[in-house]
């Protein structure tokens, strides 16, 4: 869908472990590109894909009809936008792809369409992995006319699908991290058993796939916790971060998810030793809680 994309002038503020092969992809698609970042030097490895780099967030907003974040949380992207609301032009669209609170991107939009701006909040699932092949599932919240205008560029970076009003993206991206969160628990239990049991949990694995329990996550994630391999393509602290803002949601909505709850604990309680790991490295907080029991052999790999 690529193709159905006219040039466009973007900004694209936050050039970190997505940010960069996003905003690559949409180089590669031909469009005007002036990127941001807060470490000026992560921009600038864009300059070889002819983007231009921007000194400040002002310059980088100022000509652009689409601005899009990909950054840390819901504070720093609400700071960005704050220095750039000034320099936005009337008629620009600003798409939020970072993972903040609904209430969050709700308040982007309050404020982006005083000043005559559009807002689409577009949070990802898929990875770094996912980033770089293009392959991304996109939540798209705000209207219709808002999204049919951010849409030919999201396809570019994945598949996006509408879910409803500003702020929904948000509630759908914390309904992945939900899925997301709990299965990689699971794997990392199943994995401990079958280690406690007497099986080979490579075998285990091996034999159950196929079958339901068949997942993504089983997959790409089982086989990372095998191997030890907790280089971050997604991380622990992004995911505590992203149920941690599922329990606030629920709360809001007056309802209880007491899984959640326990799936917050279990990642919080790694945040001191690996924050900054891959999200397999749910099987840390498993070990913990199992003092003497550890799956595999090879040594760990973190960051």
């Amino acid at each position: 869908m690529s193709g159905t994309a006219s040039p466009q002038k973007i900004a694209f503020l936050g050039i970190g472990l997505m940010g960069k092969p996003m905003a690559m992809r949409l180089l590669k698609a031909g469009h005007a590109l002036t990127a941001w970042n807060r470490t000026r030097e992560k921009a600038d490895a864009l300059a070889a894909f002819n983007a231009r780099i921007a000194d400040n967030i002002s310059g980088a907003v100022s000509e652009a009809d689409l601005v899009i974040t990909m950054l840390e949380a819901g504070p720093i992207v609400g700071d960005v936008l704050g220095q750039a609301m000034d320099y936005l032009k009337p008629g620009a669209l600003v798409i939020d792809m970072s993972s903040t609170r609904q209430s969050e991107a709700q308040e982007f939009h309050r404020q982006l369409s005083q000043r005559g701006v559009g807002f689409v909040d577009a949070p990802v699932s898929g990875g770094v992995v996912g980033a770089e092949a293009g392959t991304l599932a996109i939540m798209a919240g705000g209207s219709e006319q808002h999204y049919r205008r951010a849409e030919p560029v999201l396809s570019i970076l994945g598949r996006p699908t509408h879910v409803g009003p500003a702020g929904c993206g948000q509630i759908a991206k914390l309904c992945n991290q939900l899925i997301v969160g709990g299965t990689l628990c699971i794997v990392a239990e199943a994995l401990m058993l079958a280690q406690a049991g007497g099986a080979d949990p490579a075998a285990v694995r091996a034999a159950i796939r196929g079958g339901f329990a068949e997942s993504r996550i089983l997959e790409v994630h089982g086989q990372r916790m095998l191997d030890r391999n907790f280089m971050p393509g997604g991380q622990v602290k992004s995911q505590a971060k992203d149920l941690e803002n599922a329990l606030v949601a629920a709360a809001a909505g007056g309802i209880s998810l007491p899984v959640t709850q326990l799936l917050t604990d279990l990642y919080r309680s790694i945040l001191d030793v690996a924050p900054n790991a891959d999200q397999a490295a749910a099987l840390l907080a498993i070990e913990r809680l199992n003092p003497g029991m550890r799956v595999g052999q090879a040594p760990d790999r973190l960051p």
